[in-house]
């Protein structure tokens, strides 16, 4: 028989009520503190990871989780082009933990209206871009059709429609536009624009508007649309393989670094390009302003977890003192029975540990409940041009929250050990006589 659990259970689970007992508020409070500390710790883990995935997520939904542009990159949306053959893009997508490539290319253009303008990014792709990323945010219309091989087409004295002597298909004129774009240019699906090209000359190309989408990271809905490669291929005299990047998504994003640098040595030695070499780059350097940003989270959120730790286990301690000098007369005489020490702050500890669980259940349910609160019903809402989402984001990793319990309730325990040395100080003789 475990004679500490014992008593322990006894003490707790006990129905008398004694009104004059002075640890019921105290241990109240305690309660109270060790259930909002670990609601917030909930919460604050919830919302960290949420930013972080969130945010990269759309980041990376926009610019790939690996890039291949050209070695001159300038910074800017008017890349350099690069040319690639069938034989790189295998060997690219023989490296282990790539998923899948696409070819793009981007060219800054601006969008004329009867009443309004605005500087925008063509983003160029063909048929087989991957729509995933776009088909989550489309909020009207439907993604637009991209040609599947067009050669430079006779537009603009370019040449004619052919690629090596056989023909292929015109570009589409289909566009995807954000909400942003289109509310400040009071554009709608199925409305025509035309967008202006700056270069030795002005060039100009209608498009029709297939679709909207609205991903709340507003820096970039202000800036992409999505059109057909061929455009861009066509405004500036280029054939079908040549382009401004290879997008590159990956399986796993923990070897991140290491499948870029694989990828690295493999344009290297299939380099047969006739216009730059290549110059291979993961997602975290090429937007290092908004990861960086968001790796500070991670520091906000162990600060905050510190904090609420502290304040938990502090009224904790408060709790366990009151408790110990309340049952003064009970561990006198338990030591005249013979009970050695280690022996009664086991009773403390056991009914310490009863009280931690109650607590934690109870912040475990204040937390998940704000958490799901937010998930569902998105009441928290944020500024996009500050935040880059709309919302707070909020996501929980079940083995996260198990492990955050486990510390938690194991660690306060633990701590809790040392106020119980109080009960070695305490004397038979003096204590049955303590009221």
């Amino acid at each position: 028989m475990n004679l500490p659990l014992f008593i322990a259970r006894r003490i707790h689970f006990s129905k008398v009520n004694n009104k004059k007992k002075v640890s019921k508020p105290a241990v109240r409070i305690a309660l109270g503190g060790i259930a909002l500390g670990l609601a917030v710790m909930i919460l604050s883990l919830a919302i960290v990871v949420g930013f972080k995935n969130e945010v990269g997520r759309k980041v990376m939904g926009f610019g790939s989780h690996i890039q291949i542009t050209s070695l001159t990159n300038n910074k800017t949306y008017d890349l350099p082009p690069i040319s690639f053959s069938d034989t790189l893009i295998n060997a690219i997508k023989q490296v282990p933990n790539v998923d899948y490539t696409q070819i793009t290319a981007t060219k800054p253009a601006i969008i004329k209206t009867k009443t309004d303008f605005q500087g925008i990014v063509l983003k160029g792709v063909d048929a087989n871009y991957n729509w995933d990323f776009f088909k989550e945010y489309l909020k009207e219309g439907e993604l637009p059709v991209m040609s599947k091989s067009a050669g430079d087409g006779a537009e603009d004295g370019l040449g004619d429609n052919s690629v090596d002597g056989s023909e292929v298909e015109m570009p589409s004129n289909e566009v995807l536009i954000s909400s942003k774009q289109a509310d400040a240019l009071k554009l709608k699906v199925g409305d025509k624009f035309i967008c202006y090209f700056i270069q030795d000359q002005v060039r100009l190309r209608q498009f029709t508007i297939s679709g909207i989408y609205s991903t709340g990271l507003a820096d970039f809905d202000k800036l992409f649309v999505v059109a057909d490669i061929q455009h861009i291929r066509m405004l500036n005299n280029w054939d079908n393989k040549t382009a401004t990047s290879i997008e590159i998504f990956v399986k796993d994003l923990n070897i991140l670094e290491d499948t870029s640098y694989n990828i690295f040595l493999t344009t290297a030695n299939n380099f047969t390009g006739n216009y730059n070499p290549y110059y291979t780059r993961h997602i975290y350097e090429l937007q290092p302003q908004i990861f960086g940003w968001l790796d500070l989270l991670d520091l906000n959120m162990v600060i905050i977890l510190i904090l609420m730790f502290s304040v938990a286990t502090f009224t904790m301690i408060s709790g366990l003192l009151i408790l110990i000098l309340e049952k003064t007369t009970l561990i006198g005489t338990l030591k005249v029975l013979g009970a050695n020490n280690w022996t009664i702050r086991k009773i403390f500890l056991y009914q310490a540990s009863f009280l931690i669980g109650k607590a934690m259940l109870w912040g475990n349910v204040i937390g998940l409940g704000m958490y799901f609160i937010q998930k569902y019903l998105k009441v928290v809402k944020l500024d996009p041009e500050i935040y880059f989402v709309d919302y707070a984001p909020v996501e929980l990793i079940p083995w996260q929250a198990i492990a955050l319990n486990i510390g938690v309730g194991v660690a306060i325990l633990c701590i809790l050990v040392i106020p119980s040395y109080l009960i070695a100080k305490i004397s038979p003789a003096k204590s049955i006589k303590f009221e």
